[in-house]
């Protein structure tokens, strides 16, 4: 068996779902847009740099959750996913996904976006094994801290074997080990399996591509 992994945010997706959900909070009017718009953009840019805290970014997204309760996070998701990220899922990325499929490997999407918003997503793929970036949780809220290990840059390499661990497996039990990413954050995983692609690359991590003569592909 062959494990097929994906990013999730401008691989499977026409868009971040993170900086997304910031932006549907202000439209709603859940959340103060002068005071969250301009350090959301921040973050944003400090991630396509490379140079992201995600320690402060997460503790910063998840001052929303923290602040209301399980159900009507819920609810306000459920809206979300449907307004705004079933219309960005890229066809391409659904047939590439369902190649996997029926070729009996194993599926799962390690993102550096939280858990609470990306699972769902995942599912719509029909992708039920997601690592992302866990909030912490006291008796089934949200205390705005992060959970663990971030599964951000090399972290998302942490969380792998953690996951492989957890299941008494290894990395070197599958045959082929795919990994779809689009953005130069995830070198790390890249150069850990044996067949990295980058898809809707950005130019550094297209450059470092045709560095080493790995596939790339356009699912837009």
């Amino acid at each position: 068996m062959n494990l097929a992994i994906f990013d999730l945010d401008n691989t499977l997706l026409n868009g971040d779902s993170d900086y997304n959900w910031g932006i549907y909070l202000v439209k709603r009017g859940f959340l103060d847009e002068k005071k969250y718009k301009a350090q959301n953009q921040k973050f944003f840019e400090e991630y396509q740099a490379g140079k992201l805290d995600i320690f402060a970014f997460a503790e910063f997204q998840f001052q929303f959750l923290k602040n209301n309760k399980r159900k009507f996070l819920n609810d306000v998701l459920s809206d979300y996913v449907d307004e705004i990220i079933k219309p960005i899922i890229l066809e391409k990325a659904v047939s590439l996904v369902k190649q996997h499929r029926d070729a009996g490997d194993r599926l799962l999407i390690i993102t550096a976006t939280n858990s609470f918003i990306t699972k769902p997503i995942g599912k719509l793929f029909g992708i039920e094994e997601l690592i992302g970036t866990d909030p912490e949780e006291h008796l089934g809220e949200f205390t705005g801290k992060v959970k663990g290990i971030p599964s951000y840059k090399e972290g998302k390499v942490s969380r792998l074997y953690d996951w492989l661990n957890e299941q008494n497996m290894k990395l070197t039990d599958f045959k082929k080990t795919f990994f779809y990413s689009d953005s130069h954050n995830d070198l790390a995983l890249l150069e850990e399996v044996t067949n990295p692609v980058v898809v809707n690359g950005d130019e550094i991590l297209l450059n470092k591509a045709q560095e080493k003569n790995w596939p790339t592909l356009n699912l837009k």
